[in-house]
């Protein structure tokens, strides 16, 4: 049987892990088996290890130990996730079945997010990469992912419309 692997991607303060979060209640109380990878915490350090592809490997062993114990979907986040998706699907070594979306915000309810979220001095810092990554996810993300507005919206109902969208709604035959 082939994978099925979500990305979620956006800029910062849209709602990607609680999308993720509120999705896998969803997907729990359906008792439709699947996991949630972060894809942000793979590969955080200082300095960068990014030119190493270390999101991609530590993906490949995480995704690997979830295969063994007959995981088929994963909900993977990561704000340019989107944008890779071949490279993250070829890191999973099975060839999954891609659905992708990349979830938008006006700049206003973006900060107002980050607002919420972000108490230390780099607030602006962030601010300022959010817009801007906002802009390349734009400009740079493929036609055929998903777009979803999330302004004014429950996490809830774009949790929903993401579940909709995958069709996870029964388990997989063992």
């Amino acid at each position: 049987m082939r994978s099925e692997v979500l990305f979620i991607g956006g800029r910062s303060g849209i709602g990607k892990s609680s999308v993720a979060f509120e999705l896998h209640a969803q997907l729990a109380a359906l008792n439709v088996k699947h996991c949630v990878i972060e894809g942000d915490s793979l590969d955080l350090a200082f300095p960068h290890p990014w030119e190493h592809n270390l999101a991609e490997q530590n993906l490949a062993a995480i995704w690997a130990n979830y295969r063994a114990l007959g995981y088929m979907r994963m909900i993977y986040t990561n704000t340019v996730s989107v944008r890779f998706t071949q490279e993250l699907a070829a890191a999973m070594g099975d060839e999954p079945r891609i659905t992708a979306v990349l979830l938008t915000a006006t700049d206003e309810t973006s900060s107002a997010r980050l607002r919420g979220r972000i108490q230390g001095s780099d607030l602006q810092e962030h601010l300022d990469r959010s817009n801007t990554a906002a802009r390349e996810l734009d400009l740079l993300t493929p036609q055929w992912v998903h777009r979803c507005p999330t302004d004014n919206r429950s996490v809830h109902d774009i949790a929903a419309d993401l579940l909709r969208l995958i069709g996870w709604t029964a388990s997989l035959p063992s």
